[in-house]
């Protein structure tokens, strides 16, 4: 019977497109099963990633999901909280010359 190889944080990091810290992370965690190998290194069994990989993307579908349902209501919102000065000094000088050529 084969023995099943075992995948290195760097290994790990390119299957999930991660970062090797965000790996160490994860383990240090416990979100993705990791075994330690001679007291310092970590390793990771395919499977257990595969799955962590699974999960995380139906978590990452439902965010994304939720957040495109409020996108546009964000983007108004942020853009009315960083503009709002601007956009008070021109109504207010577009008031002003209203009455200056009025009268």
């Amino acid at each position: 019977m084969a023995e099943e190889k075992l995948l290195t944080v760097r290994e790990v990091s390119v299957l999930l497109c991660i970062s090797e810290k965000e790996v160490m992370g994860l383990a240090e965690a416990g979100k993705i099963p990791a075994y330690k190998v001679g007291g310092v290194y970590l390793r990771f069994k395919r499977d257990q990633v595969l799955g962590y990989q699974k999960s995380s993307q139906t978590l990452n579908d439902v965010k994304t999901e939720a957040h495109s349902k409020n996108a546009l209501e964000d983007k108004l919102s942020d853009f009315f909280y960083f503009n709002d000065f601007y956009i008070f000094a021109i109504t207010l000088i577009v008031l002003l010359l209203v009455v200056i050529l009025r009268g």
